[in-house]
């Protein structure tokens, strides 16, 4: 059974999934579910940030870039997400209301809920809230891609990748994280524990959100 959950190779496909990314009058309960997934997703996010033990890989990216430009690193992030949506292209990946509606909710949730969340002072307690965070985003992003609406820039480059090696999507994400991550060190980015957890964890996190969601959605 563990080797099945991480040897996901594709999104499955459920009774509430859209018939195609680009379709702009899903159903009621596609949008509902998407929202859901995407609302979890930022919520996971900000527990990562609120933890306090290290930043996400692409974060790590952004800041590293900062330090080579005299751009900020909220630009870059804007301008690394216009990147990777490039290279969409070539991917033949496919937009759609969930991408745009991605950057949104995640980024709603994340400035709402950062007020309201802990930031634990015992390094242990911060390492088991990164893990927490990790995990939820990881299922959340199982909620969300599985309504077929589009995925947001990174999880694209995700599946775009899947597709095209067909490599389980737990191998895919944690090598995309592993590369973000080395290239942003390199490039002088801070990384601490929680940045490790994420890159190593997100991949296998998701796989286990696909297959739980399909899993239980099948029953």
């Amino acid at each position: 059974m563990p080797m099945k959950i991480f040897s996901v190779k594709s999104v499955p496909k459920v009774s509430w999934s859209s018939d195609k990314p680009l379709n702009f009058s899903p159903s009621p309960l596609t949008v509902l579910i998407l929202c859901f997934g995407l609302t979890l997703f930022g919520l996971g996010e900000s527990l990562i940030i609120t933890a306090g033990a290290g930043m996400s890989p692409w974060t790590v990216l952004a800041e590293g870039l900062s330090i080579s430009t005299s751009l900020s690193i909220g630009s870059l992030t804007f301008l690394i997400s216009l990147a990777v949506l490039l290279l969409w292209i070539p991917l033949k990946q496919m937009p759609g209301v969930g991408t745009m509606l991605n950057v949104i909710i995640i980024a709603a949730v994340i400035e709402w809920s950062l007020p309201f969340l802990p930031h634990p002072e015992q390094y242990g307690f911060r390492i088991l809230q990164a893990c927490i965070g990790t995990v939820l985003v990881g299922f959340a992003s199982g909620i969300y891609l599985i309504t077929n609406l589009g995925p947001g820039p990174r999880d694209g480059l995700m599946t775009g990748f899947q597709r095209v090696t067909g490599f389980p999507i737990a191998w895919v994400r944690a090598s995309i994280e592993i590369v973000v991550v080395a290239i942003g060190w390199t490039l002088g980015g801070t990384i601490g524990l929680a940045t490790i957890i994420f890159a190593f964890g997100i991949g296998p996190a998701v796989s286990v959100g696909l297959f739980c969601i399909s899993a239980i959605v099948k029953k």
